[in-house]
C-alpha cells in the first residue's frame, strides 16, 4: 500500500511536469519567429499534441491505481519541477528548453518505472517504458537540430 501511494505521488509529479511542458510547447508554437518558423511551428504542434495525450493517460493511470490526479494549475505549479517559460520567440531557446524538459521527463519516468517494477505494478512500468522509448528518440532529434 505504501509503494502504491508513492507511485501515485510520483505520477502526480509527472502529471504536473507534463502540464507545464505542454504549456511551454503551446507558447513556443504560438510565439516562434524567424527562418525556422514553418518547420518548428508544425513540430511544436506535434509535441504538444503528444504531451496532451500523455497528460490524459497519466491521470487515467493514477485513477486506475486508486489515486486522485492533480487537476488545477496552482497545484501543478507547486508540484512541477519543470519551470514555465514565457515570451520565447527564437528557435534555439525554444529547442534548448524542449531538450531540457525532455531530459527531466525521461529521468522522472525512469525513476517511476523502477519504483513500479519494485511494487509489481507492470501497468505503470509499461507506460513509463513506452514514454521513455518515444521521448529518447525525440530528444535525439532535437539535440541533432541544435548542432
Amino acid at each position: 500500500m505504501k509503494k502504491n501511494q508513492e507511485i501515485i505521488d510520483q505520477l502526480n509529479q509527472l502529471l504536473s511536469d507534463f502540464q507545464i511542458y505542454y504549456q511551454n510547447l503551446r507558447g513556443f508554437h504560438w510565439n516562434i519567429q524567424g527562418r525556422n518558423f514553418f518547420e518548428l511551428h508544425a513540430k511544436f504542434e506535434e509535441l504538444y499534441t503528444m504531451a496532451n495525450e500523455k497528460v490524459d493517460e497519466i491521470a487515467e493511470r493514477i485513477l486506475t491505481i486508486a489515486g486522485t490526479p492533480i487537476h488545477n494549475f496552482q497545484d501543478y505549479l507547486e508540484t512541477a519541477s519543470i519551470q514555465p517559460v514565457k515570451n520565447v520567440h527564437d528557435d534555439e531557446t525554444a529547442v534548448q528548453t524542449i531538450v531540457s524538459n525532455l531530459e527531466h521527463l525521461i529521468s522522472k519516468e525512469r525513476a517511476i518505472k523502477e519504483l513500479a517494477g519494485e511494487a509489481g505494478d507492470s501497468g505503470t512500468e509499461d507506460h513509463m517504458s513506452a514514454y521513455i522509448e518515444e521521448q529518447e528518440k525525440t530528444l535525439w532529434m532535437y539535440k541533432a537540430w541544435l548542432k
